[in-house]
């Protein structure tokens, strides 16, 4: 049976129009992938973002990120902001697993480019994490560097969403949480472009989930615990951006998240990565000065529109497709599809 989206449970949000698939994926070149971990009580996994299909060391996309409120371990973000630029594709996965996977990332980009730390630069891995352990027995430590490679070696543009890869074992506002997609398309000087967002959602208090309809829904016998989770915001687009409009767009995803119900409480890691295919960065580029285009100010509303509402209605899509799961010890989140 194929999981429920956001809008099979008219869970739609906004106003903007969504691409084709409704993904992160509707913006050209962007695939993403997974590897589920399911045993026992292992319910972990990972999720690979790839921004295009070639050599992304090589050829680096413009890219920014922002971080809401930090606690949280991710890895890589402190130089995409110094740089403005993405290095390798990104991963997701549970906390304890971000070292696996960063070296994962750097076994592959060394295989691709055997200069990397003798000939030329080192390579900057991306890596965000949020806590799995309700559900997952996260100090087993399941996720090895194999499992990396392989969600990077399935990226795809019709990825599942719900409880799969890094969202196997996530939970959000009570419920079942995981991995969630959507996609807003904008006009341009009557050109189309899109914006798509991917959320690994981890996060919000049970019973403060707002619906689009103004509908407040709690899990049946929700437990009175504060907010400790985490959500993992990507953002990409083909629309022409620099480093600052990129940061100042992908900052709106907190508009989306404090739409469904989230205050970013203190123990909560809030982080957002975003990127454009529009303007790359060449690892070897022979010229002075490199040709960047960007969008004009007058007209970046639309994206901050579109960033708010691509990151509700994912959180909204995790939530729908993710079922009823027993975890470790027994513990228990139930699906938003069954409640509803």
């Amino acid at each position: 049976m194929t999981p429920a989206r956001a809008r099979d449970l008219g869970l739609a949000c906004g106003k903007l129009p969504p691409g084709r698939l409704n993904r992160i994926s509707d913006v050209p070149g962007v695939t993403v992938g997974h590897c589920t971990l399911l045993d026992g009580d292992i319910r972990t996994g990972v999720t690979a973002i790839r921004p295009h299909a070639g050599d992304i060391f090589r050829d680096k996309p413009v890219a920014a990120s922002h971080v809401l409120n930090g606690f949280g371990k991710s890895i890589g973000l402190m130089q995409v902001d110094e740089l403005g630029q993405l290095e390798t594709p990104v991963l997701l996965t549970n906390t304890l697993s971000v070292g696996t996977c960063g070296t994962a990332l750097i076994r592959r980009a060394v295989a691709e480019n055997p200069r990397i730390g003798r000939q030329t630069s080192t390579v900057n891995p991306v890596v965000g994490e949020c806590n799995d352990g309700y559900l997952n027995d996260i100090q087993a430590l399941a996720v090895t560097e194999a499992d990396a490679l392989a969600a990077l070696d399935a990226t795809t543009e019709a990825f599942e969403v719900g409880a799969v890869g890094a969202g196997a074992g996530m939970s959000c506002f009570g419920f079942k949480g995981g991995i969630g997609s959507a996609s807003r398309l904008v006009r341009l000087d009557k050109a189309a472009f899109h914006l798509g967002v991917l959320v690994l959602a981890n996060f919000g208090r049970a019973g403060d989930l707002m619906l689009p309809d103004g509908r407040v829904v709690a899990p049946p016998k929700a437990e009175a615990v504060p907010e400790r989770g985490s959500v993992i915001v990507v953002i990409a687009t083909d629309v022409p951006l620099e480093h600052r409009q990129l940061q100042r767009v992908i900052r709106r995803a907190g508009a989306g998240l404090a739409r469904v119900g989230s205050f970013y409480g203190h123990g909560s890691g809030d982080t957002f990565l975003g990127f454009t295919t529009a303007n790359r960065v060449p690892h070897d580029g022979k010229a002075d000065i490199l040709p960047m285009r960007a969008i004009a100010e007058g007209k970046i509303d639309l994206l901050f529109e579109a960033a708010a509402e691509a990151t509700q209605e994912a959180v909204l899509d995790a939530l729908a497709a993710a079922p009823t799961t027993v975890g470790r010890a027994g513990h228990v989140r139930p699906g938003l599809a069954d409640s509803l």
